[in-house]
């Protein structure tokens, strides 16, 4: 007699914990209505209907889109580019997020006046990936910049990626957590990975699906946009919380 299927998750229980108690503690840093009624942003006309053209102009245009999505003044925000070459070190800034040069993106701030926004320009290629690396920067402006969370915080970077999700820009920033590349030319052909962010897939796909379950989203038409791995995750993380888990009670 066949056994009973049933769903197993993707991450472990530390790691599914630390998201819902994550998520619990966004809530009462910003509000649960901010994750309740937040729009699930997709790589839609409707949601960026601005032409894209790797522009400083085009790239501006999606900054101030993305920010007012996420409640931040673009006004208040410098927005700069910077290569893969360029020495950017925090003798520079004093509070940076992403000290590497080949990081995606970088966020600092001096003061109370002055919050700086620096993105890479490897990550003009993609606008996907363009929009997942400003989301998260974005994020720190709305945790680090008013104290809410300490930039030394041993579990800063990642609670900034699920913020990420918390305010509708998940399906990005799942995406682009991991890509595979393949390519070839007159001289060679291969293939090349590259990570952005710091949650993972899987962890990205149960946050999601946490996100769809505590919003009463049993089957999300947003999910369709998800790349094939992280829908997989995510359709076995909600399959999970249907059969196992209960409300963390924030809407």
């Amino acid at each position: 007699m066949l056994g009973i299927f049933k769903p197993k998750l993707p991450v472990s229980d530390s790691q599914r914990l630390w998201v819902d108690e994550s998520f619990v503690r966004l809530s009462r840093l910003l509000g649960a209505d901010r994750m309740m009624s937040a729009t699930v942003m997709l790589p839609i006309a409707e949601h960026f209907p601005d032409t894209y053209d790797r522009s400083e102009t085009a790239v501006g245009k999606m900054f101030c889109r993305i920010a007012e999505r996420m409640a931040v003044d673009p006004e208040t925000v410098e927005l700069d580019l910077f290569e893969d070459t360029e020495n950017v070190t925090s003798t520079l800034m004093p509070l940076v997020s992403g000290k590497s040069s080949s990081a995606g993106g970088i966020y600092s701030h001096h003061d109370d006046t002055k919050t700086q926004v620096l993105i890479n320009t490897s990550q003009l290629k993609t606008p996907e990936s363009l929009v997942a690396t400003i989301a998260h920067e974005l994020g720190h402006v709305i945790l680090l910049r008013p104290g809410l969370v300490g930039g030394d915080e041993e579990d800063m970077e990642p609670l900034n990626d699920l913020l990420t999700v918390f305010l509708g820009f998940g399906v990005f920033n799942a995406n682009a957590a991991f890509q595979f590349k393949q390519f070839t030319n007159n001289d060679s052909q291969g293939w090349s990975t590259r990570r952005l962010g710091y949650l993972s897939q899987e962890m990205f796909a149960y946050a999601l699906a946490r996100f769809a379950f505590e919003r009463g989203e049993m089957k999300p038409d947003w999910a369709r946009y998800l790349t094939t791995n992280v829908a997989a995750y995510f359709q076995r993380s909600l399959a999970w919380l249907k059969a196992n888990g209960s409300s963390l009670g924030l809407g």
